[in-house]
């Protein structure tokens, strides 16, 4: 039999890199009085969203996409202002820069606004990139400017007839969400961050998750979110955190009536998540940011097996 390959895709060189920056970001937190926390990776419920396959354990539930649904568990008990970096796991994310399990650092701040949240995300970010120039783009004007359509109010005829002539598709119709989405990740994209830290604000309320809404300067409804991008890479989401749990689950079977629709399983409700909103989740900011592709940038390597010691590739 031929020798198995054993050894790992990452550099031992690139690995100290990778737990020196862990180090600066715990420091960082430690530094600001924010708890670190752990969470479980597999539970009986995971999210909803359409768009995220969650990989199934039968007979336990679920690896978890995010650790948010049990950190907002702490948050109402409590906690104070927290952070994690968990490991987390989608199904069907392989590629250059994806891995279906991989490093995410999530943290919550209460009382911050998303302009306070937006200050931290870079100045983590710098600790592994060094200094860099942060500049902020609201949705709505990258692609009045990339594509000349406000995305919040021209028709969805107007959507479909720019991926056409942007992309080569297989299909004919899609929903409102999916034209942006695909506008956003194939034409936009590519172009933010080049030389900064781009941050994204202002989403449209169909994109809001678990975000809230708010009214913009144009009178506009809109998701009080915020997306990082550096050198063409998504890096970052986060939230002004919803705190009305009625309307959580609204958005939840909304979800679930979508997951019909396309033919995907139902997944449970995380009864115990909503449990915690109705008792009371306090205001908070909170965001999500790829460890992984963090390093990946910080060392200037390729793609992110170059940077995890055995991504799935390797197993």
């Amino acid at each position: 039999m031929p020798a198995l390959a054993w050894q790992p895709s990452a550099s031992l060189a690139n690995l100290r890199h990778r737990a020196q920056i862990l180090a600066q970001i715990r420091a960082h937190f430690a530094s600001q009085g924010v708890l670190e926390v752990e969470t479980p990776q597999l539970c009986p419920a995971t999210v909803t969203d359409p768009h995220l396959s969650s990989i199934g354990v039968p007979g336990y539930g679920y690896l978890q996409t995010s650790p948010e649904y049990t950190m907002k568990r702490l948050l109402a008990a409590g906690s104070g202002s927290i952070y994690q970096i968990a490991r987390v796991f989608r199904a069907g994310e392989v590629g250059r820069r994806h891995n279906p399990e991989f490093t995410l650092l999530e943290w919550y701040r209460l009382g911050f606004t998303p302009d306070q949240l937006i200050d931290e995300v870079a100045a983590i970010a710098c600790i592994a990139l060094g200094e860099t120039t942060t500049v902020r783009h609201r949705y709505r004007d990258l692609f009045r400017a990339h594509l000349d359509l406000d995305p919040l109010c021209c028709p969805i005829d107007a959507l479909s007839a720019a991926a056409r002539r942007h992309l080569d598709l297989a299909f004919a119709d899609a929903d409102r969400d999916t034209w942006l989405e695909l506008l956003m990740s194939h034409v936009i994209e590519p172009e933010l961050g080049i030389d900064e830290l781009s941050f994204v604000v202002d989403y449209p309320p169909s994109q809001a998750a678990l975000a809230r809404l708010r009214v913009d300067a144009e009178g506009q409804k809109v998701a009080s979110r915020f997306e990082l991008y550096h050198r063409g890479v998504e890096l970052a989401n986060g939230y002004h955190e919803l705190l009305d749990a009625d309307e959580q689950r609204a958005r939840f079977a909304a979800d679930l009536r979508e997951r019909e629709r396309l033919g995907l399983p139902a997944i449970p409700l995380d009864q115990r998540f909503l449990a915690a909103l109705e008792f009371g989740l306090p205001d908070c900011s909170g965001v999500a940011l790829g460890l992984d592709r963090l390093v990946m940038l910080a060392i200037g390597a390729a793609s992110l097996p170059e940077v995890i010691a055995f991504p799935a590739s390797h197993l």
